[in-house]
């Protein structure tokens, strides 16, 4: 209930007005936002290189309104491809295609992705893809192996959320054309027709498709690169320990090195997991978000995880 109650506020403009005028929010959300500007993401990230983890670079902001602000989103993600190659820091980037125009001019949205995608190849920086609602989801798919048919399967890969029933055809499908995925649960709320309604049939279904994805990285034999900026195939996107178990005791069951398969967290959540998995030996990436546009990535952590939202409550009755 509460995590419907969350991320229904995550789309409401009258949620958005108060909290991101709240104080104690703006400070809360510095917690799981490295800042509202790009160069207090760059030093973020400086720290966790310095750490032994690589990150992903994400400019905040989703379903923009006008062409001309999915154009402008587009210009600050060439901007972060410069600033990434000129500080030379251990990160790829994230986008969400909602930003540059998908909702908006499909078409719009496929020329401003071949721009940042042909920048990144360029500059030897790796995209990622993010995944959305569902309803964006076959779009975003279609965006995706557009990008691989212009030959940018090694520049760029994709999310595939495990709550959905149709992710196990997705990831076949996307293997079967040598792409990469990043595997998280999803944190979008969604109707049980085309969601598993239950955390125990999501959990199945992420370790099902992680045994997928490390099957094909051992048949295909890529580690990660060695300068931490392009990952594998599998990049397990998880805090749950039972989950990254799972994965560990898998890789080790079919005799998968260290180095074939990726961890990936939020920035501000499981440090010390994030830690422990490096100290382990395995490649973790750190997926760090930047921006004005906090208010409805804030809210999605605070659905997420219990502890956060309590304390979120008990400071904005202690004023």
């Amino acid at each position: 209930m509460l995590r419907s109650l969350f991320i229904y506020l995550s789309k409401a403009g009258w949620a958005r007005r108060i909290v991101m005028n709240w104080g104690v929010a703006q400070r809360m959300s510095s917690r799981f936002v490295a800042g509202e500007h790009l160069d207090q993401a760059v030093e973020a990230i400086k720290g966790l290189n310095d750490r032994g983890i690589n990150a992903t670079l994400d400019h905040l902001g989703e379903n923009v309104t006008s062409p001309e602000t999915a154009q402008a989103a587009a210009e600050e993600i060439l901007n972060i491809l410069d600033r990434i190659a000129e500080e030379g820091i251990r990160s790829g980037i994230s986008v969400k295609l909602s930003q540059i125009g998908l909702v908006l001019d499909k078409a719009l949205c496929e020329k401003n992705l071949l721009k940042i995608l042909t920048r990144a190849q360029q500059l030897g920086i790796y995209v990622r893809i993010d995944m959305e609602d569902s309803s964006l989801v076959e779009h975003t798919l279609s965006c995706y192996f557009q990008a691989l048919e212009h030959g940018f399967g090694g520049t760029v890969g994709i999310v595939i959320q495990s709550y959905l029933y149709r992710s196990g055809d997705d990831v076949r499908r996307i293997l079967n054309q040598e792409g990469t995925i990043r595997l998280c649960k999803g944190a979008y709320k969604e109707p049980p027709s085309v969601a598993y309604p239950k955390k125990q049939q999501v959990d199945q279904n992420f370790d099902h498709l992680t045994t997928l994805l490390l099957d094909r990285s051992l048949e295909v034999g890529e580690p990660i690169s060695p300068d931490g900026v392009f990952p594998p195939i599998p990049a397990l996107a998880t805090h749950d320990e039972d989950r990254i178990d799972f994965a560990v005791d898998y890789a080790k069951k079919i005799g998968l090195s260290k180095d074939m398969l990726e961890f990936q967290m939020l920035y501000g959540i499981r440090t010390d997991l994030q830690h422990e998995l490096v100290e382990a030996g395995f490649p973790v990436r750190v997926y760090v978000p930047y921006g004005e546009q906090w208010y409805p990535y804030f809210t999605r952590r605070l659905a997420e995880r219990p502890a956060n939202l309590w304390f979120f409550i008990s400071n904005y009755f202690r004023g």
